[in-house]
C-alpha cells in the first residue's frame, strides 16, 4: 500500500479486490465524519448509457454536515464545489483510491471563513487516506 499527495489529491494504492476497497474507503470516511451522499458506478453507466465496458470505477459524493454548513454559511456559492469527490477504481489485483483536496478546489475563492473550513477538510481527508494505507 502506498500513499501520496498530489496537486489537487491525496491517494491511496490497495492491496485490496475493488468491493474491500469501497467498504474500507467508506468506513475511513466515517471514521472522519464524512458520509457518502452520492455513488456513481461509472462502469454500469457508462455500460447503459454506451454500451462500453469500463474498469471497476465509482465515484463517492462524500460530505461532513457541519463543514458544509459552515463553507455555505460563509459562501452559498461553494455548493459548486461540493460533496467532496473520491474516487476508487480496479487497477490489477488491487484498488487506487483518491479523494480531492479540498484547499486547492476552494483555493477559486478568496473568502478567510471557506479557507478555514477547506483546510478542516483538507486535515480529515488527510488522515483518511493515511488511515486507508494502515
Amino acid at each position: 500500500m502506498t500513499n501520496q499527495k498530489t496537486e489537487y489529491s491525496f491517494e491511496a494504492k490497495l492491496n485490496l479486490p475493488y468491493e474491500q476497497a469501497l467498504e474500507k474507503v467508506t468506513e475511513a470516511l466515517k471514521a472522519e465524519g464524512f458520509g457518502v451522499l452520492t455513488k456513481i458506478d461509472v462502469k454500469a453507466t457508462l455500460k447503459e448509457k454506451l454500451d462500453t465496458d469500463f474498469r471497476k470505477y465509482t465515484i463517492l459524493g462524500a460530505c461532513n454536515p457541519p463543514l458544509a454548513h459552515r463553507a455555505l454559511s460563509a459562501d452559498l456559492d461553494v455548493g459548486l464545489l461540493l460533496p467532496c469527490n473520491v474516487i476508487v477504481y480496479e487497477e490489477g489485483s488491487g484498488s487506487v483510491v483518491k479523494l480531492m483536496d479540498p484547499l486547492s478546489m476552494l483555493s477559486v475563492i478568496s473568502r478567510p471563513e471557506v479557507e478555514s473550513v477547506a483546510e478542516e477538510a483538507n486535515k480529515r481527508l488527510e488522515r483518511v487516506a493515511k488511515a486507508l494505507n494502515g
